[in-house]
């Protein structure tokens, strides 16, 4: 038999149990007027008697933390780690933004330092998500917070991010046997850069379960959980609901060959995973036997065979669109509500517009060359919009440090973010010009355009120049032609 709960060193200093406990469901239980504030602390302390002593939680999960740091106040030196989140709505932040949220968050749990915050970008073209790590690991320096992380991200930044110098111990990622994107990139990277995956939604809001085997599918508002809602689409996109039994089907037969639960399958499928860290399994209050069904993943290990099988299933199943976390930023989205309106009601532009004329707008992307040189990122006259030769520069940070690739991704964000101040979109874009330092960077670069402008095929030119900064590989410009919708 092996120990109750298994843990591991998520970071050095930060040991975690492999199962964490996740607190979104408090969120879901205050919207239902079902959450009892005494009863929820006792079934936390239930968790942590049992050795579930991790747990995830948000800013915006309802009173998650404020429920935490009460727990925290009765029972006091349990050694419990605590996993929150800052999740800041899209639009201007500044320092001071990020330190009131740290501190806000730190005044509900009633601690003197986090031990892993885990930072939430909503919009990659705008860099204000960049400028925000750099905010919260001077906070990390300064003791507030113990370990960084990020959750949703996409392994392209992931990668800037770590190749510009912040220091990223774990991505909370939405992996489980219906959402396998981790699979394509993610695990990889995340082994080779020392990064933990945490897993979230492995049950699938528990419809990774004995209760929805055999069943005919649920009608359109037949579920009222947030979670059931959300994981509901991840169904249909990956194949449908009849699919999807052939998939529950599989994992009850290894469950029965084992002697144990579809969840607990489920569960140790993605626990197996070497890059994972941890699997996140939602609390639930007043049901001592979920504890000890949760203990049992930590009481078998799948065979080989059994992998096999249940991998060979998973084939016939459709992959989720895109990267880890592009659910929350490009169609479809795959939310409770099946849009972001649940989270906010408008996306602020990356960069001020400022119009010159009745016919001629511009904007500027802070960058101190613009003042320098009296240009500006890009100008629209018309429905034409020319975006300036663009490096991998926010402010006076070189981003992606020495990897051409981080570069010219985020260089193409900025132009992104450059034409969705104006009026435009990437899909604009009719010619790009790709000057590159080294030439033996070609291909990189090459790729990198590729995977951004497949579908947009414009014209492109790649030359080998000498840039200005020794640190700059990689300079593009763009022109775009809006189109009538």
């Amino acid at each position: 038999m092996k120990n109750v709960v298994e843990r591991i060193d998520l970071s050095p200093g930060l040991e975690i149990s492999r199962v964490l406990t996740g607190l979104w469901q408090i969120a879901d239980m205050e919207r239902l007027g079902s959450l009892d504030t005494k009863e929820a602390i006792e079934a936390i302390n239930g968790y942590v008697e049992s050795g579930f002593t991790t747990f995830d939680m948000a800013d915006h999960y309802g009173s998650a933390e404020v429920i935490l740091g009460q727990f925290l106040r009765e029972f006091p030196g349990l050694g419990t780690q605590l996993l929150t989140k800052w999740v800041p709505k899209p639009g201007p932040i500044t320092r001071e933004d990020t330190r009131s949220a740290i501190q806000r968050s730190l005044e509900r749990l009633g601690v003197d330092s986090i031990d892993l915050l885990q930072f939430h970008a909503w919009n990659y073209a705008d860099p204000i998500w960049l400028e925000s790590l750099f905010w919260l690991q001077e906070l990390k320096e300064e003791g507030l917070i113990g370990q960084l992380g990020v959750t949703n991200f996409d392994t392209v930044h992931l990668k800037m991010a770590l190749r510009s110098g912040i220091k990223i111990v774990s991505n909370q990622i939405s992996y489980s046997v219906i959402d396998q994107r981790a699979k394509q990139d993610m695990t990889e990277f995340c082994q080779a850069n020392q990064v933990k995956l945490l897993a979230y939604g492995t049950l699938a809001g528990g419809f990774l379960s004995e209760q929805w085997l055999g069943v005919p599918e649920p009608e359109e508002g037949q579920l009222k959980k947030w979670s059931q809602m959300k994981y509901k689409r991840f169904i249909e996109v990956g194949g449908g609901w009849e699919l999807f039994q052939k998939i529950l089907y599989r994992l009850y037969e290894v469950a029965e060959s084992n002697d144990v639960s579809i969840a607990n399958v489920a569960g140790r499928y993605i626990l197996e995973d070497p890059a994972v860290g941890g699997i996140i399994i939602g609390m639930r209050t007043g049901d001592n036997e979920h504890i000890c069904e949760n203990s049992q993943i930590f009481n078998f290990d799948l065979s080989e065979t059994e992998r096999s099988a249940i991998a060979d299933t998973l084939d016939v199943f459709g992959m989720v669109p895109g990267d880890c976390g592009d659910e929350y930023r490009t169609p479809p989205f795959l939310t409770a509500s099946g849009d972001l309106s649940d989270h906010f009601e408008d996306t602020p532009t990356p960069y001020v517009k400022k119009k010159l004329s009745a016919k001629r707008a511009v904007v500027t992307s802070g960058t101190s060359w613009e003042d320098i040189g009296g240009y500006s990122r890009a100008i629209r006259i018309g429905d034409q919009i020319w975006v300036s030769g663009t490096t991998a520069t926010h402010g006076p940070r070189n981003i992606g440090g020495s990897d051409p690739e981080s570069q010219a991704h985020f260089i193409i964000d900025k132009i992104e973010g450059a034409l969705i101040s104006l009026g435009g979109c990437l899909q604009d874009v009719i010619r790009t010009r790709i000057y590159l330092r080294d030439i033996s960077d070609w291909e990189v670069v090459a790729r990198v355009h590729g995977k951004r402008f497949g579908d947009i095929a414009p014209v492109n030119t790649l030359v080998q120049a000498g840039l200005v900064g020794k640190d700059y590989l990689v300079e593009i410009e763009a022109d775009a032609v809006v189109e009538e919708n």
